[in-house]
């Protein structure tokens, strides 16, 4: 029996202009219904904990999808601001690049949270057992792209917006050092 994967209402944000992984060419709906299709090859790994999947994208799709980040170098202008990304959730410090060269992604990512996992926080949109809630188009390159600190600082500490996870020092330092190097190019205005 094929697992079905909805769109969860979070993955909206990911559009042109938001500094975040997008894509023009398929809508949200074909890119659950290629996670369904990609899970049931088995083409997928088991995320931070249980109830998370990723999924890779198909090599002949991976052009579909923009990556939003440029190599930070000496001469990178950066921006920080302070912002919020959901109403219940406490702001923080979001570090983007004002220049730069946005890099060709290598391969893309979707994450998939279970059922179960996006109830504990009430942050489902539907009842079906999967959800689509984010992609990344991860640059050419590179193998391993780790979360963000801030995303698992909201996890380990279970703050409005996260999902409980407990990290280990390693995957802590991981995250730090590749944001020493990487950041989202600021969406012109």
């Amino acid at each position: 029996m094929n697992e079905r994967v909805a769109v969860n209402d979070f993955i909206l944000r990911q559009k042109e202009g938001s500094g975040k992984s997008f894509t023009n060419k398929l809508s949200f709906q074909e890119i659950a219904d290629h996670a369904e299709k990609q899970m049931a090859l088995g083409v997928f790994k088991e995320g931070y904990r249980k109830g998370v999947r990723i999924i890779d994208v198909d090599s002949s799709l991976t052009h579909e999808f923009m990556c939003p980040f440029v190599r930070i170098d000496a001469k990178t202008k950066l921006l920080a601001k302070y912002v919020q990304r959901r109403e219940d959730e406490k702001y923080y410090i979001q570090i983007r690049a004002k220049s730069g060269e946005l890099l060709r992604a290598g391969k893309v990512e979707l994450i998939l949270y279970h059922h179960d996992v996006l109830s504990e926080n009430d942050e489902h949109t539907t009842d079906l057992e999967w959800e689509l809630i984010s992609f990344h188009a991860v640059p050419e390159g590179v193998d391993y792209m780790p979360m963000g600190p801030v995303t698992m600082m909201r996890n380990q500490l279970e703050l409005p917006g996260g999902t409980k996870a407990n990290y280990s020092s390693e995957d802590w330092a991981k995250s730090v050092e590749f944001w020493q190097h990487y950041a989202a190019l600021e969406p012109s205005q």
